[in-house]
Parts: structure tokens; sequence; C-alpha cells
């Protein structure tokens, strides 16, 4: 009996899949149109090249009935013969937000889960990468945070950010797979739902269609200009990255790169664009000034070099 040709959009989702190096996979699903279509595209190619694939279910545990919604996807998983495990995490909201604190709980159990030879693949969509860089751009975190989300970082490859949202959505109808409707993501509080539901339709309809293909081509580019810079930056002596006459000689872009690197390497967490702003004043516009505060201590200039001042348990510096 002849296999049945693969609809255009699940075809689509497939190609994408089959471009990834061969290895074992685990896919992070949540149930979503995005997630479903890539599990079942993981499952029919590695299923033809006879490698190994499995899902994982991140059950954050912020909603009532979560783990039964869980529990389903892993069942709706094993309808089309992918096996799946569910992982419950605890979502502590350290005063980044519920996004972001989920977001990094998730990645947390997704890379305790991996195993060894292993790729954690993601269902981010060119949808998903056009909201991250409007965000980005938002906040002013400059081009560390419009490069976007890379292709592959670590564990985690994420083959369908070439892909709309409306390929994935179309291949689960091919499919006849019943995606999960998740409702925080149609919730207004959350900054990503209403760039997804207001923002990106409002510039479609001003500008004209190809919005998100260009701001996903603005991504790329800010990556290749922020790998650059990196380079640059790892070949900084680390004596130097505290010297200010070295730093003054240093071009802007890799000054800033250069003065961040620094500042998380002395501890500083949640470092922004306005942090690095003000420490590289010290450095370009020294004027006898006192010192800037950064999360967690404060930045002086002594004796032509910056020194970092811890805070104490009680916020108090040191």
């Amino acid at each position: 009996m002849a296999r049945r040709a693969l609809g255009p959009a699940t075809l689509a989702v497939v190609q994408a899949v089959d471009a990834l190096a061969p290895g074992g996979w685990a896919v992070a699903c949540s149930g979503g149109a995005d997630s479903l279509a890539l599990a079942w595209a993981a499952h029919h190619v590695a299923g033809k090249r006879g490698t190994p694939v499995r899902a994982v279910v991140v059950d954050h545990a912020m909603q009532p009935g979560s783990d039964a919604v869980a529990a389903a996807v892993v069942a709706r998983l094993a309808g089309f013969g992918l096996a799946a495990e569910a992982v419950r995490v605890t979502v502590a909201d350290a005063g980044a937000g519920p996004e972001a604190s989920a977001r990094e709980a998730r990645y947390a159990a997704l890379e305790a889960a991996v195993q060894p030879r292993e790729r954690v693949l993601l269902g981010h969509t060119l949808d998903d990468q056009a909201e991250t860089v409007l965000l980005g751009l938002a906040r002013g975190a400059g081009v560390r945070s419009l490069a976007g989300m890379p292709v592959s970082r670590g564990v985690f490859d994420r083959p369908l950010l070439g892909l709309g949202r409306e390929t994935t959505l179309a291949a689960c109808a091919e499919l006849g797979l019943k995606p999960w409707a998740d409702p925080m993501n149609r919730d207004p509080r959350y900054a990503r739902v209403r760039v997804r539901e207001v923002v990106l339709p409002v510039l479609e309809r001003e500008l004209g269609p190809g919005i998100r293909e260009a701001l996903v081509r603005t991504a790329t580019q800010c990556r290749e200009a922020h790998d650059l810079i990196s380079e640059l930056a790892e070949e900084t002596d680390p004596a130097l990255a505290a010297d200010c006459l070295h730093l003054l000689g240093l071009a802007p872009g890799l000054r800033r790169r250069v003065l961040a690197d620094w500042l998380a390497a002395e501890g500083v967490r949640d470092v922004s664009a306005a942090h690095v702003d003000a420490v590289e004043r010290l450095v370009t516009h020294w004027r006898g000034q006192k010192g800037v505060d950064v999360p967690g201590g404060r930045v002086a200039r002594r004796d032509g070099r910056l020194l970092l001042t811890p805070a104490s348990g009680d916020g108090r510096l040191r």
C-alpha cells in the first residue's frame, strides 16, 4: 500500500527537521501547534533515519489542571507513536517576571533531562523570532538582544525559525492533530502577547506585508555582528577588562561588550544596556564621579581602573 503523500505544510516542517545533523533528539513539546508539528516531523524523520527520538513535556504548574494538560499532550504524542514524558517544574519568580521565570525553569528542566549525544529540539518559529526582535528593540537592549534566538546554542536546536506560525497550524490540520491552546498565549498582560496580537498586525497593516521576514533578517545581521564582537571581546586580556586607558582605546561597540562581560564575570546579574552606558561613562566621560549603581553593587573608578563593590545581604554596600 502506497504511503500517503505529505501535505505542503507538513512537508515544509519535515524538510526543516531533515536538514538537521543526524543524532538522537528530545523534542520539547507543549502541545501547541508549533511544537506538536515539530514533534510529528521529528518522529517521521527519525523513523526514516533509524535514529532515536522522544519528547519532553514541561509542566510549569502555573495554571489549575496543568498536570492533566501535560498528561493529555503525552497521550496525543503517543497516538502517533512518539514516546514522551512529563516533567513538572517549580517556577520561582525572582523579580524577572512570570514569563522569564517560566522560561528559565523550562530550559533548566530540559537541560537536566537531556541524555548523552542527544539534542533538544525547540519549536520556535519565524513569528517567535520577529516578536523577540521587537521586544528587544522596545527595551533598547542593543545588538545582543536584537540578534534574537540562535538556530543552535548548547544542546538546543530551533529548526523551524524559517517557517511562519501559519505553516505549523496548517501542518497540524493536514495531520489531523488538534493543538492545545494555552490561555497564557492570549493574555494581554504579557508583553509578548501584545506584540503578537496587536503590534505585529498593526505594522503589517500600516507598512505592508513582509514585516516578520524583515525583522528576522535584522536578527540575522545583528547576530553576525554580535558574533564578531564576541570573538574580539574574547581576545581581550581579562587583566585589561577593567583598565580605563585600555578601554578608552577600544571601538565603542567592543568596549561596551567587554564591559558587559566584565560585569557578568564580577557576578552582576541582569545587566541592562542602561547599566553598561552608565559604567562606560566612567571610562569615556570621567569627571570624578562617585560611582554607578548596578544590580548587587556599585562600580567606581579608582587609580585608572574600574572596581566593583558588592552589596551585602541587606542590600547595603560593603
